[in-house]
């Protein structure tokens, strides 16, 4: 008895050990199974809004950063665009700089520095023509624009380029009206009458050299200054055609056997040459002082007159009077117009220009 119960007690202890897990696990997936929401048709709203209830505490601290980041960048862009403004506007209208920084701001922001009959003149253009004057007398004259002499002196500059801008402003306008335009070959043709002349160097390396040494200017930059000046010369020849009669009228009378330097004494417009005849005296392209003319002369013979020439500032009528060795000797008949600026008085007492920066 005593073995039989002895060899009983083991075996209930070994059973209870392997039941015992098996309840447990049956009791854990018992509390587990009831932990798990059962979904359902009927549940499954409830179930969504708290799911995304739960996840709000989450996304909510994202946004908040993300609104943050975009309020603190839009906050950095605003006030680096009121402070390029502001200095810009310093810049330009008070202390009225003239770097290369300063006008590369006015070649990509449309800023005015006045208007003209409700036409605004760009700011580029201004600093256009007084930074390549500006480079002129300091490389070509040794003027130092920092001392005393040379600040009036580029006061007195900045008053012309003024005036000069305004002008053109109302020339283009004018041309507009009139439909008065310039070609690309007629900038081509002068630009080429000044390379044979050699006053600007025959070969494109030199050419290119001269405009930087003598203007700081590119080639399209001496284009876009040949082209203004040509536009100007035909709305002058426009508003005075008195000038293109009378030289039309002398050349038929030369033609019709009237002596040339007796025309020349009754009308020509040069005071140097009219009281000899017109005569120039001996003439090459060293001493073309009007390239024009001596561009028609090369294409004469002793004897012949010309037609009318056009100039920068009139009208001529040239006469080849004989060689002498490579020159050319010559007489010549000039009508002038007056100054654009002469014929800008009406219009611009009409309609008078607003200028923004303050020029004493």
């Amino acid at each position: 008895m005593k073995d039989s119960k002895k060899s009983s007690i083991p075996g209930s202890k070994r059973a209870r050990r392997f039941l015992t897990p098996r309840v447990r696990k049956k009791q854990a997936r018992s509390v587990t199974d009831d932990a798990i929401p059962r979904i359902t048709n009927d549940t499954v709203s409830k179930h969504r809004e708290e799911v995304i209830s739960g996840a709000k505490k989450y996304i909510y601290p994202l946004q908040h950063s993300r609104h943050r980041i975009v309020i603190v960048s839009v906050s950095i862009l605003v006030a680096l665009i009121v402070g390029f403004a502001t200095y810009t506007i310093l810049s330009l209208y008070k202390f009225q700089s003239t770097s290369a920084f300063a006008y590369q701001i006015t070649k990509v922001v449309p800023l005015p520095f006045a208007k003209v009959d409700g036409t605004y003149v760009p700011y580029e253009e201004y600093l256009f023509e007084l930074r390549h004057l500006i480079h002129f007398f300091e490389e070509k004259g040794g003027v130092d624009f920092t001392s005393e002499q040379g600040a009036q002196q580029l006061q007195e500059e900045k008053k012309k380029i003024r005036d000069l801008i305004i002008n053109n402003t109302y020339a283009e306008k004018i041309a507009r009206e009139k439909g008065i335009t310039v070609s690309e070959d007629e900038v081509n043709s002068q630009i080429d009458t000044l390379k044979k002349l050699g006053l600007l160097g025959s070969e494109q390396q030199v050419f290119e050299e001269v405009l930087r040494s003598n203007y700081d200017w590119s080639i399209a930059d001496f284009r876009r200054s040949i082209k203004q000046q040509l536009l100007n010369a035909k709305v002058v020849q426009a508003l005075d055609p008195s000038v293109r009669a009378k030289a039309d009228t002398v050349l038929a009378e030369i033609s019709a056997g009237k002596d040339f330097a007796t025309a020349a004494q009754e009308s020509s417009d040069d005071i140097g040459t009219k009281e000899n005849g017109g005569n120039l005296g001996m003439v090459d392209a060293n001493k073309a002082y009007l390239p024009q003319e001596y561009e028609a002369l090369t294409a004469m013979q002793p004897g012949d007159v010309s037609g009318v020439i056009v100039l920068d500032n009139g009208l001529a009528i040239v006469k080849h009077l004989g060689f002498e060795g490579e020159k050319i000797k010559a007489a010549h008949i000039v009508f002038k117009y007056k100054e654009l600026a002469e014929y800008l008085n009406d219009y611009k007492a009409q309609k008078p220009a607003t200028v923004y920066v303050k020029i004493d």
